[in-house]
């Protein structure tokens, strides 16, 4: 695996150097773009063994030492990124803080390509550490700033295609019929436990709609959903689950619990002091998905087949 590592590093230093030679010879001996096919050409012929060579991925190199002039950059966290990481991030990315931050999130998290696509589309680097949360009054340090890392606003669930009038259970249901889709979401670290996971207080039967316990902060994660807007008095409700899950599962060297209430929508300064008062460590943050087409307009609109009738139509016509 040291190796590998070595080995892919070495590459990305060759490839940010072939890159810096072309910005130079373009700058101090006038090379041209045409330059760069025959370039191609004749480092194959040179290093016939050797890939990765072409007229595009040369292009690709001269991008890449444009984008990092500094090769100190590069060791820390750029080089442990595989080469194909670096391209999407080149693509994909303009601003030189967000390329950073998805790298070291990539190392941190060990996302394939396929995964940092993803969480850059969804817009990952806007939204995490953004929910409204107690943390830093109701968690000591340093698991306070771990937790508040941990939390998105909002959280992207466009893997469900529910009704605009959806209720908690179809939400929940949805989320454990796609957990992995879930799971990534919510991020590194989260096992999942349990949905409507049982607690007998006092006799009465209470139920939790999502529980979790997050390996990296040693403690269990609650996660309520709410259908509507966020309300005041929900923070109570989370309260008492918190109380209870703390003192029956808990284990003495566990860290505290967190409880996550997930809203359609909320006004900032009702969650604020809904949690200024709270003892218990908790966050709030809204959740979007994809909606279902009314029934009325979605008998309205063409079908497959009979768009696929009207492009046949369109072909013969056109012949």
């Amino acid at each position: 695996m040291r190796a590998a590592v070595a080995v892919n590093q070495e590459l990305v230093l060759l490839y940010w150097r072939i890159g810096k030679e072309i910005l130079s010879r373009q700058e101090q001996e006038g090379w041209g773009k045409n330059v760069i096919p025959r370039l191609s050409k004749d480092l194959s012929s040179a290093f016939p063994e050797m890939k990765g060579l072409s007229p595009r991925n040369l292009g690709y190199m001269k991008s890449f030492a444009e984008a990092w002039p500094d090769e100190a950059i590069l060791q820390e966290p750029l080089a442990k990124l595989t080469w194909f990481h670096n391209l999407t991030l080149l693509e994909k990315i303009k601003a030189r803080e967000e390329r950073l931050w998805y790298a070291r999130a990539v190392i941190g998290h060990g996302w394939s390509r396929n995964v940092l696509v993803i969480q850059i589309e969804a817009g990952l680097y806007r939204r995490q550490g953004k929910a409204i949360t107690n943390f830093t009054k109701a968690l000591p340090v340093p698991q306070s700033d771990l937790a508040q890392q941990l939390l998105k606003d909002p959280y992207n669930f466009d893997f469900l295609t529910l009704s605009k009038d959806a209720d908690e259970r179809e939400v929940e249901t949805g989320l454990v019929a796609h957990i992995q889709r879930f799971l990534l979401e919510l991020g590194t670290g989260f096992s999942f436990l349990g949905r409507q996971y049982p607690l007998e207080i006092a006799g009465e039967a209470y139920r939790l709609d999502l529980l979790f316990y997050h390996i990296k902060l040693r403690c269990f994660v609650i996660i309520d959903l709410k259908s509507g807007p966020f309300k005041p008095e929900y923070t109570g409700k989370m309260n008492f689950y918190l109380a209870a899950v703390d003192d029956m599962l808990k284990h003495p060297s566990d860290n505290p619990s967190i409880g996550l209430i997930l809203c359609k929508s909320k006004k900032q300064l009702v969650v604020e002091y809904a949690l200024r008062n709270t003892a218990t460590p908790m966050g709030i943050a809204e959740f979007k998905h994809l909606e279902k087409l009314p029934a009325e307009l979605k008998g309205s609109l063409p079908t497959i087949e009979e768009i696929e009738a009207e492009l046949e139509t369109t072909e013969d016509t056109e012949d």
